[in-house]
């Protein structure tokens, strides 16, 4: 199979797995499925979704330097459109949930600060989404990467918005805080040690204690927890797995998985010359 026929399956194949959460959802819906809320459960699963792919989006670059595999920049395009289309919908599904009355939305998002800014993050992921053609990148140039340099603070609005619309149980808006913390500590360390395993388990240990750090501060600061529950709790391993254990384990999965493509590499050179030799 030629390059381009692999990028052509590997662009199908991603566009099919894009389109599986939607279509699940659709399906519970259907077959009720979600509850006695149903409009209530789409929204916050389209909302998780649209985190989840925007975070994809962001994790191809470290994924291409640290995997050494070109093919991923081929689908980044399309995981970040798929985060706006999915907080989009998350936007419709909300609307629904107020039987679509547009002035209640309006007057939500002006009272409310989690929806303003979780409708801030929605306006530029789409402007991103809408400008991310060739045609747009032409027509803007140099600018057209300055502008999706607005991904970063669409992001941090986007996991302030999960915190806050989270409430009391901010587990899992913690442990996408601390995936967030390691992309974008991978992109502020020397790119001599992004790829290495000394790096990456620096990587790992900082995005765990960002992601701790987010715990203590949510607790700490806005619910008046003491940070010492917060420390207990997380050295307590029947507790376990928490937030900061599961960046940890993702970070850590990370490098196991770039050490074994490495193995992987170097058995095919090897069998390359051996075989060159046999010549």
């Amino acid at each position: 199979m030629t390059s381009q026929r692999k990028i052509a399956l590997l662009r199908r194949v991603t566009l099919a797995l894009l389109c599986l959460p939607a279509a699940e959802i659709a399906w519970r819906w259907t077959f009720d499925r979600l509850g006695p809320l149903p409009a209530s459960q789409a929204t916050l699963a389209t909302g998780d979704w649209a985190v989840i792919f925007l975070l994809l989006s962001l994790a191809l670059t470290p994924a291409r330097g640290v995997f050494e595999w070109l093919p991923l920049i081929h689908i980044r395009r399309r995981i970040g459109v798929a985060a706006a289309l999915y907080a989009l919908l998350h936007f419709g599904m909300f609307i629904l949930d107020q039987n679509w009355n547009l002035i209640t939305v309006a007057l939500e998002i002006a009272r409310r600060f989690y929806l303003t800014i979780g409708f801030a993050a929605l306006l530029i992921l789409t402007a991103l989404a809408v400008i991310s053609t060739n045609g747009w990148q032409r027509r803007l140039k140099r600018n057209w990467k300055r502008l999706n340099l607005l991904v970063y603070p669409a992001a941090v609005l986007a996991l302030v918005h999960f915190f806050l619309q989270s409430k009391i149980n901010v587990g899992e808006a913690t442990f996408a805080a601390g995936l967030f913390a390691w992309l974008m500590l991978w992109r502020l360390f020397p790119a001599q040690l992004r790829t290495t395993h000394l790096g990456l388990l620096l990587l790992a240990v900082a995005a765990a204690l960002a992601a701790l750090g987010f715990e203590l501060a949510w607790y700490g600061l806005l619910k008046n927890v003491d940070p010492l529950r917060i420390l207990a709790a997380n050295l307590d391993l029947e507790l376990a797995p928490r937030p900061v254990h599961r960046v940890l384990l993702a970070a850590i999965a990370v490098i196991v998985a770039a050490t074994i493509r490495q193995i992987i590499l170097r058995i095919r050179a090897q069998l390359g010359r051996d075989r060159i030799m046999t010549f």
